[in-house]
């Protein structure tokens, strides 16, 4: 299923979607934004895709699926010592 930008610049809702699926389209993209009521954010095939020249850990987080309620997926995982999120700093 191939969708066009505006409906990933809202983002997608994961529980459209199986887990399968989902995989498909991050490894596709590259990154998509994933919007839906247990969680709001971005989600990457690599650590490329992260800040940092992929110097950022991932972290294995799930998202709900049609067919998974823990379908694992990457989150760039900012360092505890960062300042906390992505883009902040003095």
């Amino acid at each position: 299923m191939a969708l066009g930008s505006p409906a990933f610049a809202a983002g997608i809702d994961s529980r459209a979607y199986t887990c399968a699926d989902l995989q498909r389209m991050i490894t596709a993209q590259g990154f998509i934004f994933i919007n839906n009521p247990n969680f709001g954010d971005f989600v990457v095939a690599n650590s490329s895709f992260c800040g940092g020249g992929g110097a950022m850990p991932l972290q294995r987080r799930s998202v709900p699926t049609v067919d998974n309620p823990e379908c694992l997926v990457n989150y760039c995982n900012p360092s505890s010592d960062s300042g906390g999120g992505m883009g902040g700093g003095m």
